[in-house]
């Protein structure tokens, strides 16, 4: 479990915070954006992330990202859209739904996304290497998955045969590569 405390940038946050806490880039990090699932309203506190749909009627105003379900496609018209927002929360409905995964590597790769893709949902801690590699860069674990293992998990393999968002050789390229 977490230590009595962890200091994350400069401030001391004790364990009963740790529900807000979101690894961020690799590190644990106090999330600010506060997640709505509410399909009907936009909630009071801002910064938040609400449902699609919400979002587009209303990403005019300040402090709202959207969430995307696993299921949506990323069509032309979105993709521009999305190209403003601040942060991009993807839902894992279920830890078998891989539909996630799909759309955050096209939104880095094919789409060109620079800002912060965020895993949500149901999010365990077996997964979130893969989703690293697939261009998440924010992970907010479920309730029951430690943090200090999911720090651990994120980097269990030291070498990866396939390309990722950020390596675009794949092992037996760069091995050639580095023979001739």
């Amino acid at each position: 479990m977490l230590s009595s405390a962890l200091k994350i940038d400069d401030a001391i946050f004790q364990d009963d915070l740790a529900n807000t806490l979101l690894i961020k880039q690799g590190q644990p990090t106090l999330d600010v954006w506060s997640l709505s699932r509410d399909e009907e309203s936009l909630p009071d506190v801002r910064p938040a992330i609400v449902p699609l749909h919400l979002w587009r009627q209303h990403r005019e105003q300040d402090g709202l990202a959207p969430w995307l379900a696993s299921d949506t496609e990323l069509s032309p018209d979105l993709v521009a859209e999305l190209h403003d927002a601040p942060v991009i929360a993807i839902d894992f409905p279920a830890f078998t739904d891989g539909r996630g995964y799909t759309l955050a590597r096209l939104l880095r790769e094919r789409h060109g996304y620079e800002g912060e893709i965020r895993a949500i949902g149901d999010v365990l801690i077996d997964q979130l290497y893969y989703m690293s590699r697939c261009g998440f860069d924010a992970l907010a674990l479920r309730d029951d998955q430690p943090l200090e293992d999911a720090l651990r998990w994120l980097k269990p393999f030291s070498v990866s045969y396939q390309t990722d968002v950020d390596v675009r050789e794949a092992l037996f390229e760069r091995r050639l590569r580095e023979a001739s």
